[in-house]
């Protein structure tokens, strides 16, 4: 990956993203989007013992709650998960930089690692991904909560779902507290106040961000 001129400062919080080439569908069955969930999980640990390929091929490449406890029992990470979300052509992620070159180590790894997978998987050669990474500092606490809100309306605003709950593959269940506790992977508790009103907050958004979509060919960027 290229040397980026400006470095992540630890501490800080960056929307990460990054998209498929030409609007492949790399994120194309349920399998493949937990192989990439898994790989967002192992590689927040600053020292991993092993490829992921390795690690899940010693756990019978069979349960994401594996991958879980390993991490949560390891002590020192890259950066922290504050959300994210997995769609058909690209990811979105929200990290919070906890060493040194944390998030460049940790999108370089699960970009490579899942390109590995996906063409071993599908037969296929090259690159996967439009290139390196993209990553937008979040310099305002206020507009964080906004930008969860933004990721998780995703797959509605594309039309996979009418509403983000249904949608497995982000953290916005997670967020509302519906899943179990040894199955969260987010720690958000120090830069977010999350209570109940988020999922009105979410869904009070989901017309406007709709309608912004069906005009996006007409704005200025």
């Amino acid at each position: 990956m290229p040397y980026r001129k400006v470095p992540l400062v630890n501490g800080r919080v960056y929307h990460i993203l990054n998209k498929s080439i030409a609007g492949y569908e790399i994120f194309n069955s349920y399998d493949n989007k937990e192989r990439m969930l898994k790989a967002i999980i192992y590689y927040t640990l600053k020292n991993v013992p092993s490829k992921l390929s390795r690690f899940l091929k010693d756990k019978s490449d069979s349960f994401l709650i594996d991958v879980i406890n390993f991490v949560k029992s390891e002590a020192e990470k890259n950066v922290e998960i504050i959300a994210w979300c997995l769609m058909p052509t690209h990811y979105h992620l929200i990290l919070k930089q906890l060493k040194d070159n944390g998030i460049v180590d940790f999108a370089t790894s699960i970009q490579k690692g899942y390109t590995e997978f996906f063409n071993l998987k599908h037969n296929r050669k090259g690159p996967l991904w439009e290139g390196r990474f993209k990553s937008i500092l979040v310099d305002k606490d206020e507009y964080l909560i906004h930008l969860t809100r933004y990721i998780h309306l995703n797959p509605v605003t594309a039309g996979l779902v009418d509403d983000p709950k249904d949608w497995q593959f982000s953290s916005y269940r997670e967020y509302l507290n519906l899943i179990p506790e040894d199955e969260k992977i987010c720690d958000f508790s120090s830069v977010l106040d999350i209570d109940n009103s988020y999922e009105k907050f979410v869904k009070d958004r989901i017309g406007y961000q709709r309608e912004l979509a069906n005009i996006k060919h007409l704005l200025l960027e």
